[in-house]
């Protein structure tokens, strides 16, 4: 597990932009399974791709068109709601950072790692956006 006080200021950009964060299987479990829609950030402390994902997710969280819940785990830290996020997250692998967006508890749109490597900000938040568009309205 990361120190705390490492990750705290990775936690808060999420969470001071709306996200939920959550800790346990049960919380997962519950957002994601809700009706309606359900997007799911893993964030990590890995460099360049976190650094990108994090403003793309902070991004539709200001957008016009989104999913009913937005929230996040943490890879490393919250060890049994990212474990839960993953297994729901199926057949895809295991990948931090990585974005998912569910509806009424199926999985519509997965945004992995490799998605993210190499592309900006704004590259990956125009990909959440159009997976918005296509099933949050």
């Amino acid at each position: 597990m990361y120190p705390e006080e490492l990750i705290a200021p990775m936690r808060a950009e999420l969470a001071n932009s709306g996200y939920t964060e959550t800790k346990t299987a049960e919380e997962v479990n519950s957002a994601i399974n809700a009706d309606g829609t359900t997007f799911v950030v893993v964030n990590s402390v890995c460099g360049c791709a976190a650094g990108s994902a994090r403003p793309a997710a902070m991004a539709v969280a200001k957008s016009e068109v989104k999913p009913d819940r937005m929230i996040t785990v943490f890879a490393g830290n919250d060890v049994e709601a990212v474990n839960e996020a993953r297994k729901l997250m199926l057949p895809f692998p295991p990948s931090s950072p990585s974005m998912a967006l569910f509806k009424n508890g199926e999985l519509v749109h997965m945004v992995e790692r490799h998605h993210i490597e190499g592309r900006t900000a704004q590259m990956i938040a125009g990909n959440l956006l159009g997976a918005f568009e296509e099933h949050c309205k």
